[in-house]
């Protein structure tokens, strides 16, 4: 029963800002991706007619690539979601890779260059990665000096999924960062999100959630346990240079500035070792 209640607690408190959920809850689903790349995009032409989670883009010479989401419309537009909850994970030379990736992928031996397909590389950050405040980032190559646009139909977007205002786009942030599906904005996601966290069907399913969501916290509960010790370990290590400055008769001050202990924290070394 405790086991399961833990199980429970998992589920309530995921959201879709966590790409394995975010997969699960997008994996086929059509209306959900649709309604996600229209606000994102601002086009409400976006007619998805595939959608797929976690594919492979092998490169046999290199680095090959993962992709959370890839969706494709019915002109053949491509579109990668990306869930990056660490700042690195959405650098710019990651950009470009991804983008190289998906045109290596769309294009067939012998085909001209011309049939690649329009292609997006979307980031939805947990935090504001490009720092300019903005709740939406589009990069497109343009050429300096006129700032035209060089049409080769690449782009790159990121979503500041910190940015939750009473805008389409900040509605979908926040449902993105919701635990209940009653609180949703958009019928699309409420809908999956309510199947997953109060179903039987849906819960069966959210096993590899579950097992993901419990290792990131036994590795940040690692991660504090390391840190204390290290803390704890550093002011040890100050307390004795401390005692060593002390038995040489140097002043309270000198002691207080070379071993990081407060004034206080001397005077009381200094009291025990005279008494």
């Amino acid at each position: 029963m405790q086991n399961y209640e833990s199980i429970r607690q998992v589920i309530n408190d995921v959201t879709l800002m966590d790409n394995r959920f975010l997969n699960k809850a997008l994996d086929g689903n059509i209306s959900a991706t649709q309604r996600m790349l229209r606000i994102m995009l601002n086009n409400d032409k976006i007619k998805v007619r595939k959608v797929g989670v976690q594919q492979w883009l092998q490169n046999i010479y290199g680095h090959s690539a993962q992709l959370d989401i890839l969706a494709e419309d019915e002109n053949g537009t491509q579109f990668n979601v990306e869930i990056q909850r660490n700042d690195e994970g959405a650098s710019a030379k990651r950009a470009r890779f991804y983008c190289g990736a998906l045109d290596m992928h769309f294009l067939d031996t012998g085909e001209k260059y011309e049939a690649l397909p329009e292609a997006y590389v979307i980031f939805i950050t947990e935090h504001d990665v490009l720092k300019k405040g903005w709740p939406l980032y589009n990069v497109q190559r343009c050429l300096i000096g006129t700032g035209e646009v060089f049409e080769d139909g690449s782009h790159v977007v990121y979503v500041n999924a910190a940015c939750q205002e009473d805008t389409p786009l900040g509605r979908l942030m926040q449902d993105l960062n919701c635990k209940d599906p009653n609180k949703m904005h958009y019928k699309e996601l409420a809908d999956t999100v309510n199947y997953f966290k109060t179903t039987k069907e849906g819960e069966a399913n959210m096993a590899s959630v579950i097992e993901m969501y419990a290792k990131n916290q036994a590795e940040m509960v690692a991660a504090k346990v390391a840190a204390k010790v290290a803390e704890e370990t550093t002011y040890q290590r100050n307390i004795e240079v401390a005692k060593e400055m002390l038995a040489d008769n140097m002043s309270i001050e000198v002691v207080t500035r070379i071993s990081k202990l407060s004034e206080d924290e001397v005077r009381a070394l200094a009291a025990k070792q005279s008494a």
